[in-house]
C-alpha cells in the first residue's frame, strides 16, 4: 500500500462539474494497493497516518498530529502510484492491484480512517479533478513495504 499525504489549507475534489469531497485543514491521501495488501496492512498504515507528527506547535516545530490540530481528510484513490518506469517511456501499472480488490480495500480503508477522523473521498475509478492547497508545502510519501516489511 502506498499513500502521498499532502498537509492541506483546503482541497476539493469535483467529479462530473459537481464538488464531491471537500475539506478545509488537513490531509489530501493519495492511496494506492499492490499485491499483497490487506486489512491488516490497512490498520497499520491508518496509525502511520492519523499519528504523523507534521503539523506545527506552537514553536513552529512539526509535532503535531492530524488528530492534535482538528484536521480532516480528503481520500483519493491513485493505481498510478504503483507506476513501473523502469523501462521504455510507457509505465506499467502491473504492481497495482486489480480493481475490484483495489476498491474493497479502498472503502475498507476510508471506513475504518473514518472511526478516527471526518473523511471525504473521491469515487473509485472516476474522472476526478483533484484541487490541493498544500500547506508548507509538505509532502510524505508511506510505502507500507518499506515500512512494516521487517514488523
Amino acid at each position: 500500500m502506498r499513500v502521498v499525504i499532502q498537509r492541506s489549507k483546503e482541497s476539493k475534489v469535483t467529479i462530473n462539474g459537481k464538488v464531491h469531497g471537500k475539506i478545509n485543514y488537513g490531509y489530501v491521501l493519495l492511496v494506492g494497493f499492490t499485491d499483497g495488501d490487506n486489512e491488516k496492512i490497512i490498520d497499520k498504515m491508518i496509525d502511520k497516518i492519523i499519528n504523523l507528527r507534521i503539523f506545527e506547535d506552537e514553536n513552529g516545530k512539526m509535532n503535531k498530529s492530524i488528530l492534535d490540530v482538528n484536521g480532516s481528510i480528503l481520500s483519493i484513490s491513485q493505481f498510478t502510484l504503483y507506476a513501473n518506469c523502469k523501462e521504455g517511456r510507457r509505465p506499467s501499472f502491473t504492481e497495482a492491484l486489480n480493481q475490484e480488490d483495489a476498491s474493497k480495500l479502498y472503502d475498507i480503508f476510508n471506513q475504518k480512517l473514518s472511526n478516527f477522523i471526518k473523511v471525504e473521498t473521491g469515487i473509485f475509478r472516476e474522472d476526478m479533478k483533484v484541487e490541493i492547497y498544500n500547506d508548507g508545502p509538505v509532502t510524505i510519501i508511506l510505502d507500507s513495504n518499506d515500512i512494516f516489511k521487517n514488523k
